[in-house]
């Protein structure tokens, strides 16, 4: 479909660090300046700072939250989709995505990598685990680059 809009899920800690969040921040803006709508969990950590980022380019955030509550998105996301289903709601992330950066993260970061490879969804990391599968990027410029290309190759495979 010519013209759709690239959708990349950004993923990682919820309780992170300072870097780690300017990290998120910088990939979030550099995907929303380049077209890309942003998805991530809704929440707070990397989650929110992607989404300020991708917000402060002007960009559409969506956020997918493990319960009922909309209020509980983080303030800069524009559309919030409460799932009520807890931890799983990891799997829909990743599944609304063409491609998927990894930013940090614990566990849950680590199951949606696994969800998100498993799918043969493209996963690129940035300070995260390292694990087969995930490529490694050293910067949010070349984070968003890779994914970018990525998300079109699917894009492109998966909507003709």
């Amino acid at each position: 479909m010519p013209g759709r809009a690239l959708h990349v899920a950004v993923i990682g800690a919820s309780q992170a660090t300072a870097e780690l969040e300017g990290l998120a921040e910088a990939v979030g803006h550099r995907l929303a300046a380049a077209g890309a709508i942003v998805i991530t969990g809704g929440g707070p950590g990397v989650m929110a700072a992607a989404s300020r980022g991708a917000d402060a380019a002007g960009g559409v955030v969506v956020g997918i939250l493990p319960g009922t509550d909309r209020r509980h998105a983080n303030p800069w996301v524009a559309i919030s989709l409460p799932t009520g289903i807890g931890d799983l709601r990891n799997g829909l992330v990743v599944r609304a995505a063409d491609a998927v950066v990894a930013i940090g993260g614990a566990y849950g970061t680590l199951s949606e990598i696994g969800l998100a490879l498993a799918a043969g969804i493209d996963v690129v990391g940035l300070e995260t685990w390292a694990i087969e599968g995930v490529r490694v990027a050293d910067s949010p410029a070349e984070a968003v680059r890779l994914t970018l290309e990525l998300a079109t190759a699917r894009s492109a495979r998966d909507h003709p």
